[in-house]
């Protein structure tokens, strides 16, 4: 074989591989994890506090999951419109026998950060298993009576930001009292498991 045609040869080989690459990573940042199982009202188990006098948002995290960094930075977005109207707690999940401040990632001080936050951890995810959230990245709205208004995420892909159907539904909700969907996908890391076993 010539050196012409073994160069093309391996042009072909190497476009193929790429492009398999490309789809790969393609489905994975847009398949949804499973949505949480939970029942229609706030779980009376819970130790996390529900405001009785308006709607409460939860979030659950994996504090170590990169995907989520999109999911902090639209809740961050959705408050800046819906401050005043909602209570919000981030609950990051924490491995039963680890090391203490294992959960304080940068992701935990970033959603602390937003005003009107409350962050707190959950410990090997007894929290997260009563609302049935499985994945971070997991956003539920409660109204004030404890009626599940919206379960989704905030993010239209895994670990990409932007315009989405969670943040639009949750804020139509809030400000306006109706929404066009109640639920949205979830992109991220399972709760209980590694991010890097999700690769």
């Amino acid at each position: 074989m010539k050196k012409e045609q073994r160069l093309f040869v391996l042009s072909i080989a190497w476009l193929i591989v790429v492009s398999l690459g490309l789809m790969k990573l393609w489905a994975y940042s847009n398949t949804p994890g499973p949505s949480a199982t939970g029942g229609i009202t706030w779980p009376n188990e819970t130790s996390i506090p529900r405001d009785p006098e308006r709607s409460t948002l939860v979030v659950f995290a994996h504090p170590q999951c990169p995907c989520s960094d999109a999911s902090i930075e639209e809740l961050a977005r959705l408050m800046a419109h819906v401050q005043g109207r909602v209570t919000v707690r981030v609950v990051f999940y924490r491995p039963a026998h680890a090391e203490a401040g294992w959960e304080r990632t940068s992701l935990w001080n970033r959603a602390e950060a937003i005003p009107g936050v409350t962050v707190s951890a959950d410990d090997d995810g007894r929290q997260a298993a009563l609302f049935g959230a499985m994945v971070s990245g997991q956003t539920m709205l409660y109204d004030a009576s404890g009626t599940l208004a919206f379960e989704g995420g905030l993010t239209y892909a895994r670990g990409h930001a932007g315009d989405n159907a969670g943040s639009t539904a949750i804020a139509s909700l809030l400000l306006k009292g109706q929404a066009l969907t109640r639920h949205s996908p979830v992109f991220g890391c399972f709760l209980r498991e590694s991010p890097a076993a999700q690769s």
